[in-house]
């Protein structure tokens, strides 16, 4: 699973007696940032080879909600009757995915953010006309357009115009978290338009190292495939886009260690590997830490009820973006969250459409008291029937003026009365990676970019630096990989 440090130290041109394979443009990675860099060279007429370690295209995208987060104005949110601004897509972005954000990054994703849509849908990806306004993870059908980072709850909506930006490919009979996701329909049309653009691809072949000349530029790839050792020449670039460090024990512990034992929305190809190759040539790194947490319980269940810590204590408005639930229980929580639910709210819950079925669990304890669930629970005593107390007090006349529950999910808690069990129930995949230039070029520790290299994806830093909201991998990971590959084209 983690490989050999000593194996991605460069290879000098000089010592490459025989190139295997020659382009314009090599592309490590067939996953959105490497078919989004690969069509976006072709189009500048770069001849294209991309180098995929699995026996297909797709990646971790294809196999994803299909989220891709764009805003200020698509013709898909004014079909479904949202206005938006690029100054209101900016303010959200900067706000919900910090600290630390890349201000340069984010402001040319969200100036360029109606280009790519229409990018996207010139390849070939559909979208639906349609919004899905229930709570979830994504939709359970094939509408467009849903709210996926928590801007239209507390605390943005008080001061940001709320704007749904989660926009899904449209695809019949999808299924939740497999080949059948609404990835698959942002991956097919991509490769597709890949293949007619003339993009060459060889699977099952990994990357190893990078190839320098005297000069220190990139000027091709070490990889192997089947064991045998061969080599490519890029006459331009080389585009990094081999996906996170998730499943790289090593630098799980290194770096996020939270996630250590608990990968989610990842695949185990996810090694971290160009990351490593690049360190190698001297390039920087930002937001190691940073982590998507995701949170396995439905929506449709936990924004009826309140989610309290091991001390009782409420700690998030559950009726925001289900991403940040799973941060705050996983980061700021120790992982220890329950569900206190009442039985009316609960079957409410389960009775609701949702994508994600398999995230309703049955209740842990039941009791007819919250005094009596307090006990079962093993909390201390008076902390749960405080917390309640207070909730209820409130929510009698609609309102949540501890954590800022929209009036419409905010009910009293009734009896009998249950909590379910979700310490644990978290995972996520790695939000940091090689620091790159809005351009997608690799940045060296000097600040300087590596000549002839470029990268993309969840590999480099994006625009996510801390928070998340669904579709910004997606989302950063096509509209710089398009970057990347017009770069790479033009060195």
């Amino acid at each position: 699973m983690t490989s050999s440090a000593a194996t991605v130290r460069p290879r000098a041109a000089g010592e490459i007696t025989r190139w295997d394979h020659e382009a314009d443009v090599v592309v490590a990675g067939y996953g959105v940032a490497g078919a989004s860099a690969a069509v976006a060279a072709a189009k500048e007429g770069a001849n294209v080879l991309v180098l995929e370690r699995t026996g297909g295209w797709g990646g971790a995208a294809a196999m994803a909600g299909g989220f891709i987060y764009l805003g200020g104005g698509t013709p898909l949110q004014t079909a479904c009757g949202f206005e938006d601004t690029v100054d209101n897509m900016k303010a959200f972005m900067k706000a919900a995915l910090g600290p630390g954000t890349d201000e340069v990054k984010i402001d040319a994703y969200c100036d360029g953010s109606v280009d790519h849509y229409h990018w996207l849908v010139e390849c070939g990806v559909p979208f639906k006309e349609s919004f899905w306004g229930e709570p979830g993870w994504e939709p359970p059908g094939d509408d467009g357009l849903q709210y996926t980072g928590g801007e239209n709850a507390a605390p943005f909506a008080a001061t940001i115009p709320p704007a749904p930006r989660g926009h899904v490919p449209q695809m019949s009979d999808k299924q939740s978290g497999g080949e059948k996701g609404g990835g698959f329909m942002l991956m097919q049309p991509l490769t597709d338009t890949a293949s007619a653009l003339g993009v060459r691809s060889v699977y099952d072949a990994r990357v190893q190292t990078l190839v320098t000349d005297e000069s220190g530029r990139v000027v091709g790839v070490v990889a192997t495939q089947y064991g045998r050792e061969f080599t490519i020449r890029a006459r331009r670039g080389v585009v990094l886009a081999t996906g996170s460090f998730a499943y790289n024990d090593r630098m799980v512990e290194a770096y996020a260690p939270r996630l250590v034992g608990r990968p989610a929305a990842s695949i185990e190809e996810h090694d971290g590997r160009a990351i490593r190759m690049a360190q190698a040539l001297g390039a920087d790194l930002a937001h190691m830490d940073a982590t998507e947490v995701a949170f396995f319980c439905d929506p449709q269940l936990f924004i009826r009820g309140i989610l309290v810590n091991s001390r009782g204590q409420r700690y998030i408005n559950e009726d925001t973006y289900p991403g940040r639930v799973g941060q705050a229980t996983l980061i700021e929580n120790q992982n220890q969250a329950f569900l206190v639910i009442d039985e009316a709210a609960y079957e409410e819950g389960m009775a609701a459409p949702t994508a994600t079925e398999q995230l309703r669990h049955q209740p842990t304890w039941v009791c007819e008291t919250v005094a009596e669930l307090e006990a079962e629970m093993g909390l201390p005593e008076g902390t749960l029937q405080a917390t309640v107390e207070v909730y209820n007090k409130h929510a009698a006349i609609g309102q949540d003026p501890v954590l800022g529950k929209k009036p419409e999910w905010v009910r009293p808690i009734g009896s009998p009365v249950a909590a379910i069990d979700l310490r644990g129930y978290t995972g996520g995949f790695t939000l940091g990676g090689l620091r790159t230039s809005a351009e997608s070029e690799v940045l060296h520790v000097s600040g300087e970019p590596i000549p002839g290299l470029f990268a993309a994806g969840r590999c480099t830093a994006g625009v996510s630096a801390g928070g998340y909201a669904s579709g910004a991998s997606l989302g950063d990971g096509s509209f710089f990989g398009r970057r990347a590959g017009y770069s790479a084209a033009k060195a």
